[in-house]
Formats: structure tokens, C-alpha cells, sequence
């Protein structure tokens, strides 16, 4: 519990400033997803903490950084212990009083759907245990969660959605916390069709392809030696060069019209190598003009 003694913020900046997002929900329901996007957005972001921690961890941000950090994003699942959740309504009760922003978003998802989760990606639920059923464990989660989903402020059910359209889904709804324009930077195959969200499509398999390179096919435009190889190439170079100019002309006047996010798609062939590459690249380079800059590759996530 808090210890009404001291404050619980220690007042380096306003309390007001600071955006605290509590993410809590169901085992498969997306909690992964949704903190790396918040992530993404320049969130300070901790997974698993104990509720009672939290009053120390706002202080602590606040006061490593010189109060630089004013959105953070905690994950709090099934993993913490069973009296965390009758703590936590008390602790973020307190923090609000204090002036904190404070928000909980509860991820659902249908019971069908997280046995096929679980089922495809072979991991095992953290209270299936011998001899309880999958179909058990979700149903007792779902009993330990209930106080926290009924005092949540925003329920997100991630039945239908894949993972691409929940990080979508969280950074456009939390965009706002980021001044200016925030951008999602995505690769994907031609061959499997073109994103349906994408503002802007650019087409890179012009470009010379690291896949006719036996030792460079299984590997990814995230892995230093594809890199490597593409860096020397000046088609390449010049590539990068004239998208980068073009979006640095362009995008202001996106930004005058009040837009808040875009997507813009590179693509080429396979969507491992060429179109990996110039994503991050271009990330990296957007990353050192302005925050809320993420990045997304469908071929490979």
C-alpha cells in the first residue's frame, strides 16, 4: 500500500504533465503489442511491475530523466501477484489525486480466439497448469482480472484484429500524446498484396535484390550483412535519398492539415530484404526530427 505520509509525486515538474498508461488484460489478448507500440510513441515502458511500485517508478522517471520523460506505460497481467489487483483501484486513485494522468486500458478477447492463439503459437498460458485445462486457466484469468476490467477506462477486444491493426489502433488513439504528426513506416510483398491502410505506397524492387545471394536470402534487411550489401549499392543510396527529401518536403504540409498519423508502405518482391532495409532506414532518420516515428514489417512479424 502508499504511505499517506510522504507525497507520492515528488514535485520536479507538474504532476499534470505526466501520462501514465496502465495496460492489463488477458493472457494472447495483445498487452505485448499494445506496450511495444506505446513504445514506439516514446512511452517509458515497463512490463510486469508490481502495483505498489508505481508511485516509485513515476518518481524515478521523472528524476533520472530531469523530468525529460512525460509518458510512461506499465503492463500488469496475471503474472503479478494476486494482491496487486485489489491494491491497484487504491494506487491509481492516489496518483490521480496527485494530478498524474492516469488511464487503464483493459485488452479482452473472446475465448475461442485465445485458444487459437495459443494453440498456433504453442505457448502455454501462465495458469495452465498440470492438469488445468487451457479453457480453465483463460476462465480463471478472466475471474482475477474482473476488478480491474470494471473500473478500466478504455476495454479494447482484440478478437478481430491482427496485430498490424492493434498497434494501428493504439497509436492512432494515442497520437495525440505526441505533438505533430506520427508516422508508421511499413514493409510488406507485393505478392501478398498491397497494406489497405497505407497513405503513401512506394515501390523498391527496382532496387538490386539481396535474395539471388545464397548466403544472404535467409536473412532479413534488419541483419548487418544485407545492410552491408545494400549500403554500397548507389541505386540504393540514390533511393533513399529522393523518398527521404520527398517526405521531408512533403509531410509539413500534411501536418498543416491537422493530420495526426500516416502510414507509408515500402514495398518490394518478398518483403524480407529491400523494403525491411529503407524502413528502418528511413525510421532512423525521421526518428532524429521528431518523436512518435514507428515501424512495422508485416512479412516478418
Amino acid at each position: 500500500m502508499t504511505d499517506d505520509s510522504k507525497p507520492l509525486i515528488t514535485p520536479l515538474v507538474d504532476a499534470r504533465e505526466i501520462h501514465l498508461i496502465v495496460l492489463t488484460g488477458l493472457s494472447g489478448g495483445g498487452k505485448t503489442v499494445a506496450l511495444r507500440a506505446l513504445e514506439d510513441l516514446e512511452f517509458y515502458c515497463v512490463d510486469n511491475l508490481p502495483s505498489a511500485l508505481l508511485p516509485e517508478l513515476v518518481n524515478a522517471v521523472i528524476q533520472g530523466n530531469g523530468g525529460m520523460h512525460r509518458r510512461i506505460a506499465v503492463g500488469v497481467d496475471v503474472r503479478n501477484r494476486g494482491t496487486d489487483f485489489a491494491q491497484m483501484p487504491k494506487v491509481l486513485s492516489d496518483l490521480a489525486a496527485a494530478g498524474v494522468q492516469v488511464q487503464l486500458v483493459f485488452l479482452d478477447c473472446r475465448d475461442e480466439v485465445l485458444i487459437k492463439r495459443y494453440s498456433e503459437s504453442r505457448r502455454r498460458h501462465p495458469l495452465a497448469m498440470r492438469g488445468v485445462s487451457l479453457a480453465d486457466a483463460i476462465a480463471e484469468e478472466r475471474r482475477l482480472l474482473r476488478p480491474l476490467m470494471a473500473i478500466a477506462e478504455k476495454v479494447i477486444d482484440s478478437s478481430e484484429l491482427n496485430v498490424h491493426q492493434l498497434r494501428r489502433l493504439i497509436a492512432t488513439g494515442y497520437a495525440r500524446a505526441i505533438e505533430g504528426l506520427t508516422l508508421m513506416f511499413q514493409s510488406f510483398a507485393f505478392r501478398r498484396g498491397l497494406p489497405l491502410d497505407a497513405d503513401f505506397v512506394f515501390d523498391a524492387r527496382c532496387l538490386p535484390n539481396p535474395h539471388w545471394h545464397p548466403h544472404l536470402r535467409p536473412l532479413s534487411g534488419k541483419d548487418a550483412p544485407v545492410r552491408d550489401f545494400l549500403d554500397i549499392e548507389p541505386l540504393v543510396g540514390e533511393y533513399f535519398t529522393d523518398t527521404a527529401r520527398w517526405l521531408d518536403a512533403w509531410l509539413p504540409r500534411f501536418e498543416q492539415d491537422d493530420r495526426s498519423y500516416m502510414t507509408i508502405a515500402i514495398g518490394c518482391t518478398g518483403g524480407r530484404h529491400r523494403s525491411v532495409y529503407l524502413v528502418e532506414k528511413l525510421a532512423t532518420h525521421f526518428r532524429a526530427q521528431r518523436d512518435g516515428v514507428l515501424t512495422f514489417h508485416r512479412e516478418l512479424e
